[in-house]
């Protein structure tokens, strides 16, 4: 188990509204992840409250992770509105010096960061958790970035085949790393999903 780390709970002003954010930041680090759950939002994502458990083991590796909510929670999620969320956060990191940035997203989060890593030039990497196709289809435009895609066999909300296809018509580089057993919150497959994600960013955010 992680220690718990405090954190800064932030609310990024902006023009459609108040952003809200929890942010986990180490003295000096100039490298951070961004992450974002589905459409009901929240700063825990899946896996069992993942994303906070990420958080506290970047912290001791010196990079910071800012977990985002959305400003609308509906379903279907607001795809535009999402991402927009998601370069507010980006450009708040951006503001802070730190200039490694790697987005994780969940499901419907999954199209938000591929949408807002091909529109935003500064992203380093990119990982998409069970993500829907709807929105996504931008993906061949994220190279020469790496992406990695990651889905459960067993999710009967969005198929595996979703992740198959974004893959399939993504550039390299490129990665895809399927869980037997798993649904689509990949609760039964936390701790190996949670120790590909350490390694993947800090692959491709460590300097």
């Amino acid at each position: 188990m992680c220690r718990k780390i405090s954190f800064e709970g932030l609310e990024l002003e902006s023009d459609r509204g108040v952003v809200q954010a929890k942010f986990f930041c180490p003295p000096s680090s100039t490298s951070a992840v961004l992450m974002v759950g589905g459409g009901d939002g929240g700063f825990d994502g899946p896996a069992s409250a993942l994303y906070p458990s990420l958080a506290e083991i970047f912290y001791d590796k010196n990079i910071s992770a800012l977990l985002l909510d959305y400003r609308i929670h509906s379903f279907p999620g607001d795809l535009d509105e999402a991402i927009y969320d998601v370069c507010i956060g980006i450009r708040h990191l951006l503001k802070l010096g730190i200039r490694n940035i790697g987005l994780i997203g969940h499901s419907f989060g999954g199209a938000v960061v591929i949408e807002a890593t091909v529109r935003e030039s500064k992203i380093s990497t990119v990982v998409s958790l069970a993500s829907q196709t709807a929105g996504a289809l931008n993906v061949n435009q994220i190279s020469p970035r790496p992406i990695l895609f990651v889905h459960g066999l067993d999710d009967i909300r969005l198929p595996p085949d979703c992740s198959r296809y974004l893959h399939s018509i993504a550039k390299e580089p490129k990665e895809l790393v399927l869980f037997e057993g798993a649904t689509h919150s990949l609760r039964q497959s936390r701790e190996s999903l949670q120790t590909l994600l350490v390694e993947w960013f800090e692959r491709y955010l460590t300097p």
